[in-house]
């Protein structure tokens, strides 16, 4: 059975698009509100039916169908319980800049992973890929692993496994990643990001040393001089 309203379900998504859409002006949280008012809709709704609304939500272009999308599932937890391997790379196609990779990893493919809905050669699988964007959501999945705001109790094997597969990656956007996973760890577990640093200081790009040495020693990423 669908909630009331629910019964057209192409008809919904576009509901819902041309809300969020209807001015370049909304804010993110603006944009949040209304994504929450559909969300209490959906809230006794089958899995499916939350997965078939996000994937209409994301054929429709913009970044903003996508956040919206992602974030139904995410708050709709037998929809985000239901998420495997299938599931995540039909979520994630398509994903062509950081601010979606990054709502997709610490959403969806991160908390699947971290309750092991995926198996860690997924996560592998994708940090192999040739495409740049597939080699971010690897390591910003890591986040969900370790950030305590995210459900994250700390995993510093798993996640210290990815980041060695992209050690030597040189796309700014994997860099970037890279120490953002590193940063998020070393609120869990210094003495292995610490190890980490010291095996793999002549592969790291020196943006990474440096951002990470910095929070290990000061807490920020970029501390001010002095």
């Amino acid at each position: 059975m669908c909630p009331a309203g629910l019964d057209d379900i192409p008809e919904f998504a576009s509901e819902i698009a041309a809300r969020i859409n209807s001015s370049a002006a909304l804010k993110t949280a603006e944009i949040r509100n209304i994504r929450r008012e559909y969300s209490k809709l959906l809230k006794n709704a089958a899995p499916e039916l939350v997965l078939d609304l996000a994937s209409r939500l994301l054929g429709q272009s913009g970044f903003t169908n996508r956040f919206v999308a992602y974030e139904l599932i995410c708050h709709h937890r037998p929809a985000l319980a239901s998420l495997g391997k299938k599931e995540l790379e039909q979520l994630g196609a398509g994903m062509d800049q950081w601010a979606a990779v990054d709502t997709f990893a610490c959403y969806l493919s991160g908390p699947a992973w971290r309750e092991r809905q995926v198996a860690d050669a997924v996560i592998h699988c994708w940090a192999r890929s040739p495409d740049r964007w597939w080699r971010r959501a690897a390591l910003v999945s890591t986040v969900p692993l370790n950030n305590k705001a995210r459900g994250g109790g700390g995993d510093g094997a798993r996640s210290l496994a990815v980041c060695r597969l992209l050690v030597a990656d040189r796309d700014d956007m994997v860099e970037k990643a890279l120490s953002w996973s590193l940063r998020e760890l070393a609120k869990r577990d210094a003495p292995a990001v610490v190890a980490f640093l010291e095996e793999s200081q002549e592969r790291l790009a020196a943006r990474v040393l440096r951002e990470v040495r910095n929070k290990l020693r000061t807490g920020l990423k970029n501390p001010r001089k002095a």
